[in-house]
């Protein structure tokens, strides 16, 4: 169930028996990257034995959580407003009445559902549930995914009673590395020859190739979409890869035109708007180009699956750029910066792994060597311990 409290505030008063049961509220999102690891969490939590509707979601209206966190069987309640920029502007004078109302919407609800602890991921929604926290003196957990913690946790970890982190020397009080948590779908990847095998025939491709899966994220990666499409074209007469490149929404209309245009093999190249079946694409891939989000970087990392990663550039403390340093530096990764990423720089890179089957599998086993497949019940273990008994 999603509620909008724009709408209509209908959480529990004090006295009813939801109120009484609501274990934790669980704050933040925006993107797959909040999203994704804040249900995983609350799954792990679940088989912890709390009920599902013991486990409250916080979210943004403009954020993806919208979608995916009913969808996941869990209860959301969707703040007003949007993020604050690290710059004077007017649209940060425009966003204050909106995160005025979502704090008071945040003490509303912490205060009626009475949670045992507060769980905040970071994102837009995480500050304002987490400052109701503080306020109610609820125990408050966070949970920072990236190597460079984002601004709503950096505020909220100084109250945090603890801050699950995913790499070791994260700059947080009271930090204990857990790792990123993935959704249990990704953990269950068989990248075997036979769950290899099925995955390519699930998503149609065709046997006797090497896979590159190239992806930036729902809404794409501009230049990392661009040089995909140009290799994709010095590549069109080999028979011996399939690149199948996610493009994303925002980029769509106009790579795929692109694409149509120069009328490639589709054994070869493989463009999809948006693909929902990650876990399948992982499983049938030799090798990944895309960005280093946390998400990413900690699904690559379980799976084990080699990549060339391309850091964002400008995002928050450049906190792409560190995340794809920690797994460049296992072994299991190459880093480059966006202006490296050329047709010509990608087709070597590529060329050189995939002509070095021990290399990528090297890679590959390096990869799972530091992913952190319990990640999501270790921060589930941490909430349970610094929730109010």
């Amino acid at each position: 169930m999603t509620v909008d409290p724009v709408a209509t505030d209908s959480s529990p008063g004090p006295g009813s028996p939801v109120a009484a049961c609501t274990f934790a509220v669980v704050a933040g999102g925006g993107t797959a990257g909040h999203v994704l690891p804040a249900l995983a969490v609350g799954r792990a939590l679940v088989e912890r034995g709390h009920p599902a509707e013991a486990i409250h979601y916080v979210g943004s209206r403009r954020g993806i959580e919208a979608r995916l966190v009913p969808a996941a069987g869990f209860e959301l309640t969707l703040l007003p407003g949007r993020g604050i920029e690290r710059r004077l502007s007017r649209a940060n004078l425009e966003a204050v009445p909106g995160l005025a109302v979502a704090v008071g919407r945040s003490l509303g609800l912490v205060a009626r559902r009475r949670p045992a602890v507060v769980l905040s991921v970071g994102g837009y929604a995480g500050l304002p549930a987490a400052l109701a926290a503080v306020l109610l003196r609820v125990p408050l957990v966070v949970a920072e995914s990236n190597a460079v913690p984002g601004a709503a946790n950096r505020v909220a970890g100084r109250f945090a009673a603890a801050a699950a982190v995913a790499f070791e020397g994260t700059p947080l009080p009271r930090a204990v590395v857990t790792g990123n948590p993935v959704r249990p779908e990704v953990l269950a990847v068989d990248r075997s020859s036979a769950g290899r095998r099925a995955a390519r025939d699930a998503l149609g491709l065709p046997p006797g190739r090497s896979v590159v899966a190239v992806f930036g994220g729902s809404l794409g990666a501009l230049r990392i979409n661009e040089a995909t499409l140009d290799l994709a074209r010095s590549w069109a007469t080999r028979q011996d890869v399939t690149v199948y490149h996610v493009v994303g929404r925002r980029d769509w209309p106009e790579m795929s035109s692109r694409a149509a245009a120069l009328e490639l093999d589709p054994g070869l190249y493989r463009p999809v708007e948006y693909e929902e079946r990650m876990p399948t694409l992982y499983a049938a891939a030799d090798l990944a180009v895309c960005r280093a989000g946390a998400t990413s970087v900690a699904e690559l990392a379980v799976v084990g699956l080699p990549a060339v990663l391309v850091p964002l550039p400008g995002a928050p403390g450049d906190h792409q750029t560190a995340n794809a340093r920690w797994l460049a530096q296992a072994g299991a990764a190459l880093s480059l910066r966006d202006s490296e990423c050329t047709p010509v720089r990608l087709a070597g890179e590529l060329d050189a792994l995939l002509a070095d089957q021990d290399r990528l599998a090297a890679m590959g086993r390096r990869a799972k060597q530091v992913g952190r497949p319990r990640a999501a019940d270790e921060v589930a273990a941490l909430v349970e311990e610094h929730a109010r008994k």
